[in-house]
């Protein structure tokens, strides 16, 4: 399929649906159609709320993976999409896959990889904009791999400002790592919010600390004035941060202690 095929999800709709607090899924892996979701209850874990346990503190510290970000976007979302044992049918079908390989070449879909001895164990990815970043989906394939690549996400977005992470519908394994469910309406006011003009000094001080890390601002890659900065300038300033450490992990869990 290629993501010149007119049923591909055009990057531009599938952003404007997002805005607007919607977004698509499908009933199978092999399912041709999409359906529109906007659900009743919204699962978000609050920036400021993200659980680190001891026990993670410690595998962050240990430096035990090696994390990237958008360096594997499509083998993150295979391995998403891969059946795991005793769960449902996937929903990121054949559409939903390239329609999003088609949103991370617009500039606007990230990945977050955990990688032990050379191979990818785990990771995460999602929609980003303005100051709201939106998990789609993540997988582990080694313990904890799935919740270092979040607990990355969280302070990655929290260096540069973002407000919301949508976690769409909660799980056990999101309620204890900080997730809480709040009604469409309340999530639309803190989507809504989170998508106001920037001011005159957080648009100089997103230019200045990309000028610092020699990266473009998000506007060059999507055109898109509300998001100077997005997740991949986040992380490349925390990777910056951690610079001559013997594990960046250790930064990322002092960050999120301090914090927290």
């Amino acid at each position: 399929m290629s993501r010149t095929d007119p049923h591909i999800i055009p990057p531009e709709l599938l952003l404007k649906a997002y805005r607007a607090g919607i977004f698509p899924m499908a009933d199978s892996r092999d399912d041709p159609d999409v359906f529109w979701v906007e659900p009743k209850m919204r699962a978000i874990l609050p920036l400021e709320g993200f659980h680190l346990s001891k026990s993670l503190a410690r595998t962050l510290r240990r430096g035990h993976f090696n994390v990237t970000c958008n360096a594997a976007f499509e083998a993150v979302i295979d391995a998403c999409a891969a059946p795991r044992p005793g769960a449902d049918e996937s929903w990121i079908s054949a559409r939903i896959r390239e329609s999003y390989m088609g949103l991370h070449e617009y500039g606007h879909a990230h990945s977050i990889e955990c990688w032990h001895d050379g191979r990818l164990v785990g990771g995460l990815y999602g929609v980003g904009f303005a100051r709201v970043f939106c998990g789609e989906s993540m997988f582990s394939r080694e313990a904890d791999a799935s919740k270092v690549a979040l607990a990355w996400l969280v302070a990655s977005l929290r260096r540069i400002g973002a407000e919301l992470l949508d976690c769409q519908f909660t799980t056990t394994h999101l309620a204890s790592l900080g997730a809480v469910e709040i009604p469409q309406g309340h999530y639309l006011q803190l989507l809504a919010a989170a998508q106001r003009a920037y001011s005159s000094g957080e648009t100089a001080a997103a230019r200045a600390l990309a000028d610092e890390l020699g990266v473009g601002a998000a506007t060059a890659a999507s055109g898109d004035a509300a998001a100077p900065l997005g997740l991949p300038e986040g992380f490349a300033a925390l990777r910056s941060a951690a610079f001559g450490s013997s594990s960046p992990g250790k930064i990322i869990a002092q960050f999120l202690t301090q914090t927290s």
